[in-house]
């Protein structure tokens, strides 16, 4: 697998008691092409929001990869964030950034190559350091309402297929759990979601990875339905 080195300058050494990482958080660029994310890594361009920002690595919708920051350190990928207790990800992950113009610039399927790259490069990081299979997470679960990617177009279930994060997988059992408010944030917030966060925004969140066919009428989004609170309550009993 070859790797091409782009060392940027945003790093820092990793916080809070943080010595290794134990998440893998993906996004996506939401640039039009590599080269404006490149330009954003670098310094060769101020990034939109005013502050400095990086990742480990980059995939390329060609299949190439881009380091930015050594693993050992901390990128500034997840920005404000939590999951499961931990309030600086930043500090207990790798980041990969995924190149797709996003919502903003015209979002689209995540090609083949760039696909099949992707999952290489997430079984190595995962076998190196001994990432739990349900902390593969999207951006989007660690922010939720700020953040939407990599969106419901990514290849999550694909994804999983071959080791790298969860997929829900029903039983019977978990169609005849509640599914009143109270009771779905309360899965929501055990999975690893942030409690704080606003109930929609977190529902939103969970379907963009795990329920993406709500999707196909975008309305819907954020409600719970029997199917999400059922492939909700069976990651719960997935999570090891």
């Amino acid at each position: 697998m070859k790797i091409i080195q782009r060392p940027s300058t945003h790093f820092e050494d990793r916080k809070n008691g943080a010595t290794h990482p134990t998440f893998l958080i993906l996004h996506y660029t939401e640039t039009v092409g590599k080269q404006a994310a490149d330009d954003y890594f670098l310094d060769h361009k101020p990034h939109p929001t005013g502050g400095k920002v990086s990742a480990h690595y980059m995939v390329d919708e060609d299949g190439s990869i881009y380091q930015y920051v050594d693993e050992d350190k901390r990128a500034y990928h997840a920005g404000l964030s939590y999951w499961g207790g931990i309030k600086d990800i930043n500090s207990y992950s790798i980041g990969v950034e995924i190149v797709n113009p996003g919502h903003k610039y015209g979002y689209r399927a995540f090609p083949s190559v760039q696909m099949k790259v992707v999952a290489a490069l997430c079984k190595d990081i995962l076998a190196r350091h001994e990432i739990p299979v349900h902390h593969v997470i999207a951006h989007s679960d660690v922010a939720p309402g700020r953040k939407i990617d990599p969106g419901e177009l990514f290849g999550w279930q694909d994804l999983a297929s071959q080791g790298i994060g969860l997929w829900p997988a029903p039983l019977k059992e978990d169609f005849e759990k509640a599914v009143d408010e109270e009771s779905v944030r309360a899965a929501l917030n055990a999975y690893g979601y942030d409690p704080r966060a606003d109930f929609k925004d977190v529902v939103t969140a969970f379907q963009r990875h795990f329920h993406q066919e709500m999707f196909v009428a975008p309305a819907q989004a954020g409600q719970v339905t029997p199917d999400t609170a059922a492939r909700l309550y069976a990651l719960l009993r997935m999570k090891v």
